[in-house]
């Protein structure tokens, strides 16, 4: 990775989208990152990389986000999204990189078309069951791809939190995912010192990402960007797909 110009080229834009995201602007955004990232490199690289980049990221974030949280919604919430991470780490042995690739392109697809399609959508409040469901299945997909975002606002935005309470919920939640994450991830031997040397060197862009999208919060269309986003989760799931069914 270190002397790839193509994962460079890759790899920068796409950190500064993930920060952009956790500031708490166009929340999803950092979905696109590891399918992006997995044109490049493995999947399972891309993940790694990507897990101590976001534990900073939350740290940024979460301080201009603490005590805005529903508490409520997250007890249901939590509980089921640590279930889903330990599911996702007893399966991940299961995996070679052409299912994951797969399976990356099947979440990126999906959630670039859930995005796009429903996102909008304001259903009646779903169950406390719905939530835990939704829960487990974002511990999971966030496990594989930091993609829990679709998962968790199918069921949040129905709830018709405040603005301010339900991206302080999203981002309470993701902090607390990322650091459990961190367990497992060690565990399979992701975080070593290759992976940390080329997270180190993006952290400066992912502290840029979080900065920008706190200042643009209140100056830049939020829906056009998350479309931009969304259409490329589009792109880079069909590609990846390609990839995972025919193999070069």
């Amino acid at each position: 990775m270190l002397t790839d110009p193509i994962f460079w080229l890759v790899a920068i834009p796409a950190v500064l989208i993930t920060g952009i995201s956790k500031s708490g602007f166009a929340g999803g955004a950092g979905g696109l990152t590891v399918p992006l990232l997995a044109l490049a490199i493995s999947p399972a690289a891309a993940a790694a990389v990507m897990l101590p980049l976001l534990v900073y990221m939350d740290f940024l974030s979460v301080r201009s986000w603490w005590n805005k949280q529903s508490n409520q919604q997250l007890h249901i919430l939590l509980p089921a999204a640590i279930v889903g991470i330990v599911l996702a780490y007893l399966l991940f042995d299961q995996l070679n990189e052409q299912y994951l690739r797969g399976i990356l392109g099947v979440i990126s697809l999906g959630f670039g078309i859930y995005g796009l399609t429903f996102g909008e959508w304001s259903q009646r409040k779903p169950s406390t069951l719905i939530g835990r469901i939704c829960g487990t299945i974002a511990g999971f997909t966030s496990f594989v791809a930091h993609a829990g975002d679709s998962p968790l606002n199918a069921y949040l935005i129905p709830q018709r939190l405040p603005k301010t309470q339900y991206l302080g919920t999203a981002v309470m939640f993701f902090a607390v995912v990322n650091a459990v994450k961190l367990i497992p991830y060690a565990m399979l031997g992701q975080i070593n010192l290759s992976n940390l040397m080329v997270s180190a060197i993006l952290a400066p862009i992912a502290w840029v990402g979080v900065k920008l999208g706190l200042r643009i919060q209140d100056k830049f269309n939020e829906k056009h960007f998350k479309q931009v986003i969304l259409s490329l989760m589009i792109v880079v799931g069909l590609r990846l797909l390609w990839s995972a069914l025919l193999p070069s």
